[in-house]
């Protein structure tokens, strides 16, 4: 049985370009009756995926969040709640994919990627969970990387961190899942073709062509399918990939 998502809210932490996995989960959500908060650190981007959802006849409040401050972070799921209803889901996309070879990082380095990656999902899980724990029932969805199971140079800080975040849903899920809150993690395998590759790396996607990159849209539905689960069958964990991608 489907889940009655009306009335209740779903709050997206990391929504960039429109065509982007931030943004796609969104209107996912939204297409089920879901009032989408979109936050992320540009208003201007946030607008148009809001609009967009807006367009097709959701709703949808566009955020402007800096995830590594707990005050932001409070204030946006408060916001959520008092605007849209209360927590049905809450979805954390963010961090960037900084690399840099072991040597040339220093400490500053190192650190500020585990906040960007790590210390933001524990965060925005930690907050979400708060309030969630009132109804006994929520979704809490971390997006991981082939980083969070494998480390390889440039990209150990960044393995290092998107590592700890998948240990800190593993631990959510075991803590909260008998308190009634689905906590998921979604490992994805692979490039995005979505704007930040398209515009920095198309000779990346030009090797690849589009059956070697994950669509954001898929990624989505991955998303919600977790979300509308019965209790009795959830997952914790969910790897997605081309199908010709190697691993």
């Amino acid at each position: 049985m489907a889940k009655d998502s009306s009335g209740t809210s779903v709050v997206v932490v990391g929504v960039g370009a429109s065509r982007g996995t931030g943004a796609a989960i969104a209107r996912r959500f939204a297409r089920e009756g879901l009032h989408a908060f979109v936050a992320g650190r540009t208003l201007e981007r946030l607008e148009i995926v809001a609009k967009e959802i807006r367009e097709a006849g959701g709703q949808a409040t566009p955020v402007v969040t800096d995830a590594t401050r707990e005050d932001d972070v409070i204030h946006l799921l408060d916001l959520a709640i008092e605007q849209g209803g209360p927590l049905d889901a809450v979805v954390y996309n963010a961090g960037r994919n900084e690399f840099r070879g072991l040597l040339d990082m220093d400490g500053a380095f190192f650190e500020e990627v585990w906040r960007l990656c790590c210390f933001t999902g524990f965060t925005v899980g930690r907050e979400a969970a708060r309030r969630m724990l009132e109804r006994g029932s929520g979704s809490i969805l971390f997006t991981g990387a082939t980083a969070s199971m494998r480390a390889r140079p440039p990209f150990t800080a960044f393995a290092s961190a998107k590592a700890a975040l998948r240990a800190v849903a593993h631990g959510m899920a075991r803590e909260f899942g008998p308190k009634g809150i689905h906590v998921g993690h979604v490992v994805i395998d692979g490039m995005i073709d979505g704007d930040m590759v398209n515009e920095r790396f198309p000779a990346a996607k030009k090797n690849v062509g589009e059956e070697g990159m994950l669509d954001p849209e898929a990624i989505a539905d991955a998303f919600f399918m977790i979300h509308a689960q019965p209790r009795r069958a959830w997952t914790l964990e969910l790897d997605l990939r081309p199908h010709i991608e190697k691993f």
